[in-house]
């Protein structure tokens, strides 16, 4: 395996690795273990890539903290998950956890791992990679206690805020949803699911393509784009285009969003049969897909910052840390580090984790120098043990 090329006139590292053709679901999500296929010519290290942001998320920070190293697992919260997608932190340290097949939100216990359900959210039909995705926190939670979910239902992908009481029963703690969006394309792989508030207090979401790869350069379409929007679901203010969602566009397939301490945004992103990206990005850009899969250099499309042959990689969940992007690996099966400084990596990507806890699907900064980190052994793609799917406690060093 050729190693990551980094050069300090690069605005963008490639990773050069031999690439992985996609199994099952033509480079959904990746299953394990997937047939190879011919390894595609070497990216061209000299094209440059993504500039750094000077509006919309951000800005690169005056001095980026320095980024630690290593990391290890101290130890497991919990065990047993159904297949769990979203994951969020509350204010006292507990998570909440999606089950996408089974349409519930769980709150875990982050010292004693004991798991509660909270409720179901109505109209999830899980089908292929849809169901019920990603979670977040409204921005004024402490005050409003509303939890939002990304779902699939029998018609489309949507939005939904939902009234969080934890003084009802187990079970009925969960109000009835309130739609913020609907008529995201739905299908059977490729549906997104990640939705983040930013620094900005706006709600993003990461869409889907739904295999129907002509969404993705449509402007109308809200498949295979970043989506930003107030908490209501309208167009936020500073948009591209005033009166539309779309932030971005030529996605794939977006499940991770994460903000930098310069408050800029990065997307990982799978690819289809040669490489899976993560992105820089910025308010209005083009992302390539399916014009472009990977660095092509190619006039009016962004290339991504680093990419990784699918086999290594098949990218979900996305967090900040300590001077670092964090990606959870669904196919690759471990846990990337890609240091920060400004715009570009500071030292090449390294990996931690190699196939010791199967398909990993979500990682969460808590703050400090941990990471929560959950697997994804039972969501059909895997190869679950008794104790799948878990929470992992990571310590960054």
């Amino acid at each position: 395996m050729q190693r990551p090329v980094v050069t300090a006139a690069l605005a963008a590292v490639v990773v050069l690795l031999a690439a992985g053709c996609s199994s099952g679901d033509g480079g959904g999500e990746g299953a394990s273990g997937g047939m190879l296929g011919s390894s595609p010519p070497a990216a061209d290290p000299s094209r440059s890539g993504s500039a750094p942001a000077t509006s919309g998320t951000g800005s690169p920070p005056p001095s980026a903290p320095p980024a630690k190293g290593s990391v290890k697992v101290v130890s497991t919260i919990t065990e047993g998950l159904a297949s769990p997608w979203g994951a969020v932190a509350l204010p006292d340290g507990d998570l909440l956890v999606s089950s996408r097949d089974e349409g519930t939100i769980t709150r875990v216990d982050a010292g004693s791992g004991k798991k509660t359900v909270i409720g179901s959210v109505p109209g999830v039909a899980a089908q292929g990679e849809g169901g019920l995705m990603g979670l977040a926190l409204s921005p004024g939670f402490a005050s409003d206690r509303m939890v939002y979910a990304y779902f699939t239902t029998a018609s489309d992908n949507r939005i939904a805020r939902m009234l969080y009481d934890d003084r009802k029963a187990a079970g009925r703690q969960l109000g009835a949803p309130d739609t913020v969006l609907r008529d995201i394309p739905k299908g059977f792989t490729h549906n997104g699911g990640r939705i983040a508030f930013g620094p900005d207090k706006m709600l993003y979401a990461g869409t889907g393509e739904t295999g129907e790869t002509g969404l993705s350069q449509d402007p109308e379409s809200l498949g295979g784009k970043i989506l930003r929007m107030t908490p209501e679901g309208r167009p936020a203010p500073g948009n591209p285009d005033p009166d539309s969602l779309v932030y971005s566009l030529g996605h794939r397939n977006v499940q991770g969003l994460a903000w930098d301490s310069g408050k800029r945004l990065w997307a990982a992103e799978f690819g289809q049969n040669t490489w899976d990206e993560l992105n820089l990005i910025e308010p209005g850009k083009n992302y390539g897909w399916p014009e472009v899969e990977g660095r092509e250099g190619k006039s009016g499309f962004v290339d991504p910052v680093v990419q990784w042959s699918t086999d290594k990689a098949s990218p979900s969940g996305i967090a900040y840390a300590e001077g670092s992007i964090w990606m959870a690996g669904l196919r690759g099966e471990r846990l990337w580090r890609i240091p920060l400084a400004g715009a570009e990596p500071s030292a090449q990507p390294q990996s931690f984790l190699s196939g010791k806890h199967g398909r990993l699907r979500t990682v969460v900064a808590t703050g400090g120098s941990e990471l929560l980190l959950m697997t994804s052994e039972t969501d059909g793609r895997g190869t679950p043990g008794a104790e799948d799917d878990r929470i992992l406690r990571l310590e960054v060093e």
